[in-house]
């Protein structure tokens, strides 16, 4: 790179990156990293979708009678948990208008992202699978009670995918660091 040095002396002044060309964006200007508005808005979503999915399996007649819908029970319960925990840190974050970038901080992010969409993930799948064997293969359950198990499945995997999202992003931050 033939830059004169009076020029990277002005990008390194100004805050820039020597190896990132002007008007490019950082990985701390991307929406979504920790301590921004983009992850709150990703915490909050995750949240949103993992409490309409334990609503809607809870309130499904005889959920507890078959294991996968107790542990998507119990897995939106704990991305419930772990969404509004990290709602309030980005809060917080914006709050004090101070980005969370310690290393050691968003590493624990990124591994509790990748739990979170690990055991959201399981809990999704098989629940879909036996709400599909109920209503197509064994024509078991009426009309209203499949709709809440589809419901509830179709919310699990939405939040599913927002702590996907949150995992890949923090996990970007974290390779770029």
């Amino acid at each position: 790179m033939d830059v004169p040095r009076s020029v990277l002396q002005q990008i390194k002044a100004v805050g820039g990156d020597v190896n990132c060309p002007a008007g490019s964006l950082t990985m701390k200007d991307i929406p979504g990293t920790p301590g921004t508005l983009g992850s709150l808005l990703l915490r909050i979503g995750q949240f949103g979708f993992a409490l309409g999915s334990l609503v809607m399996m809870a309130t499904s007649p005889h959920f507890s009678s078959f294991t996968a819908f107790c542990y998507l029970v119990a897995a939106m319960g704990m991305q419930c948990l772990w969404s509004f925990v990290m709602a309030i840190l980005d809060s917080y974050a914006l709050l004090i208008r101070r980005g969370l970038r310690s290393p050691s901080i968003v590493s624990l992010f990124a591994v509790g992202d990748w739990v979170a969409a690990t055991l959201s993930f399981a809990a999704s799948c098989a629940t879909a699978g036996l709400a599909v064997l109920f209503e197509h293969d064994l024509q078991w359950c009426g009309r209203t009670k499949c709709v809440k198990y589809q419901v509830a499945t179709s919310l699990a995997f939405a939040s599913c995918i927002l702590v996907t999202c949150s995992f890949l992003l923090i996990f970007w931050f974290l390779a770029t660091e």
